[in-house]
């Protein structure tokens, strides 16, 4: 078939043509906002799940959702070496200026990209040389005595605080998408969870919303013991049978193209109905089948292609970033996982690792840290990790 008119989207981040089986998470964020918008208190929000389930897709989906609802937005993707206070500085500054058309006093307006600057440059290290520092683009003044005592937490309350206060001017909101949210520093999770404590004390029509790895809830607990009451915890998983289904038969209706019955199981077999994998196998598929219907034969023949690509851009990328010890770690731990009934490899205890490589648990510590903090494997409970890749313990051990 031609692959011009191919429909689907293998990509990190990337909207696939039909958002299938997320409707209930759409639906709850609705709600979110609908009761913000009425002064109702609400939570904000945290979708966690494993790498490749559509996260980002659903993240920015849901900002969609707020701009469409005149609200104030933005974005920030959190780095281990980076603060937090520059990005959400960034971020803010965009969902003011979103916000400010809307607002009849523009000196209002002022005052509180007054106070984001003071906030913002905060940020620059007093030892920084003139040329290195960071200026914000914001054409106001800074302010004196809010948001500018370089402790995190405090600075981070009074300038969310002032943000809300400016949404409730316009009668609408702000809220603020942190993508890789467990990458954010101890301090920086523990200034956030306070700042949204205050919000939702007070109140306040701000909202965040983060979107990280299933240790994310685990990260934020350590940080705050109330973060459990703070946040709404949403499980993003793969896709059941129907909702895979759709997202490949939908858009290929639309290109009047049709799959038969015993293609979609095998489709629905080899991705696990792991989004991405669905994506990736759909392309390739297409891509191989002569003409509509699509048979079980197009995808057995296409499947290698689509197999060869996760090989080297979805698991290859991650294994080449882990040091010698690193694979040596993940290498046992894909031997001893093994693939379950439901097709994920099972979380391995941390002793049997150190069983399986002769080594003493705390000679392997380094490489287990090192791992978690690349984002490669998490701890969810306490003795036990497990890869933050769907198949990725099949795909090591098919590895020589």
């Amino acid at each position: 078939m031609d692959p011009v008119r191919n429909p689907y989207a293998p990509g990190a981040g990337q909207r696939p043509p039909e958002l299938a089986g997320r409707g209930r998470e759409l639906d709850a964020f609705d709600v979110v906002l609908e009761r913000v918008a009425r002064g109702r208190p609400e939570r904000s929000l945290v979708l966690t799940g494993l790498r490749g389930v559509g996260k980002t897709v659903l993240l920015n989906t849901l900002r969609s959702a707020a701009i469409g609802r005149l609200w104030g937005t933005g974005k920030i993707e959190a780095r281990p070496d980076q603060s937090l206070r520059r990005p959400v500085s960034s971020a803010l500054h965009m969902a003011i200026r979103e916000l400010s058309p809307h607002h009849r006093n523009p000196d209002r307006v002022d005052e509180v990209l007054a106070v984001l600057k003071a906030f913002a440059l905060r940020a620059n290290d007093s030892s920084a040389k003139l040329r290195d520092r960071w200026t914000p683009g914001i054409d106001v003044p800074a302010a004196r005595g809010r948001a500018d005592s370089g402790d995190i937490e405090i600075d981070l309350v009074e300038l969310f605080t002032d943000a809300a206060s400016l949404a409730t001017d316009v009668g609408t909101g702000i809220a603020l998408f942190i993508d890789e949210m467990q990458d954010l520093g101890p301090a920086d999770v523990s200034a956030l969870c306070a700042a949204c404590h205050e919000l939702s004390q007070l109140g306040a029509p701000l909202i965040v919303v983060g979107a990280g790895l299933p240790h994310l809830p685990a990260v934020l607990s350590a940080a705050k013991s109330y973060s459990e009451r703070l946040f709404r915890y949403q499980r993003i998983d793969r896709l059941d049978r129907i909702a895979a289904d759709l997202a490949l038969c939908a858009p290929a209706a639309r290109e009047d193209v049709e799959y038969e019955a015993k293609a979609l199981d095998l489709l629905y077999e080899k991705s696990g109905g792991y989004p991405y994998f669905v994506q990736a196998y759909g392309k390739a598929t297409w891509d191989h089948a002569p003409t509509s219907p699509v048979t079980a034969e197009d995808v057995l023949v296409a499947a290698p292609e689509a197999e060869a690509e996760l090989a080297v851009g979805f698991f290859g990328s991650r294994f080449e970033r882990a040091t010698p010890a690193e694979r040596e770690y993940m290498r046992a731990m894909a031997s001893l996982s093994g693939e379950t009934d439901n097709d994920m490899d099972a979380a391995v205890p941390t002793s049997d690792i150190a069983a399986a490589l002769s080594r003493r648990p705390a000679s392997l510590s380094p490489a287990r840290d090192a791992l978690i903090k690349k984002g490669l494997i998490y701890s969810g409970e306490r003795g036990t990790v497990a890869f933050t890749v769907p198949h990725f313990g099949r795909y090591l051990r098919t590895q020589p």
